[in-house]
Formats: C-alpha cells, structure tokens, sequence
C-alpha cells in the first residue's frame, strides 16, 4: 500500500479511530466494543480492510482489550517501544502501518503469546 498522508486518515477514519491507529494512541480498558465480542468471523484493520485476526485466536485475558494469541501470517509488523519507561513489542498493521496495540509473550495459550489490540482499530466481519 502506498504511504498516505495525515490528511488522507483523518477524512478516512472517525476521531477516535484516528488516534489510536495514527497517533498510537490506547483506548480505556473494558470500553472497547470487541473485547468481549466472541462471534465467528475475521477482525481487519479499520484503516487499510488488511486481514489480522481469526476469531478462533481470540480469548478472554482479562486486560481489558480485545486479546489473540496469534495474527494471520504476515498481517503485522512488530516494533520494540521504549514508552512509559518500560520496553514493550508495539503491533502495526503490514499494510499501513497503523497502531493496533502491543504484544506480550504471557498468554495462556499454547502459542503463549496475548495480542492486546484497541478495538478501535478494527472492523469485524462476520
């Protein structure tokens, strides 16, 4: 995908979608409309439609956001982040390079990993 401009998202996405998938910004935990959202389907990026999540990795982790234990192959791109004085795996979209959330390798599953990833920063389709 070619880069876009400021411009471009800001007609493209709502405010808020804007700050979280632009601006790396985090939604409140418990507010996001996917983090209890457990129907069968597909979760891609609000910003570029780009595939990123099966519903079949999602879980409850109880962080309070959307959590996966693995991303379709090749949908993310991981950046190590240096903010709030601790050093965390930042996930960006493959495509265009939105902020989705972090990664951590503490997850329940086999895969052992959590996907923390702000709702806004996704559509689901069924």
């Amino acid at each position: 995908m070619t880069k876009k401009d400021n411009s471009y998202w800001s007609k493209k996405l709502d405010s808020f979608s804007y700050k979280i998938l632009r601006e790396a910004g985090t939604e409140m935990p418990f507010s996001g409309e996917y983090n209890m959202h457990f129907e069968d389907g597909s979760y891609k990026c609000k910003g570029c439609g780009n595939l990123l999540f099966e519903s079949n990795s999602k879980f409850d982790s109880g962080c309070g956001w959307p959590s996966f234990d693995k991303a379709v192959k090749g949908s993310v791109v991981y950046k190590e982040d240096n903010s709030l004085s601790r050093i965390r795996t930042e996930i960006l979209c493959s495509k265009c390079d939105g902020h989705l959330g972090h990664v951590f390798n503490d997850g329940p599953t086999e895969t052992g990993m959590r996907y923390c990833v702000n709702s806004a920063s996704l559509n689901f389709k069924k």
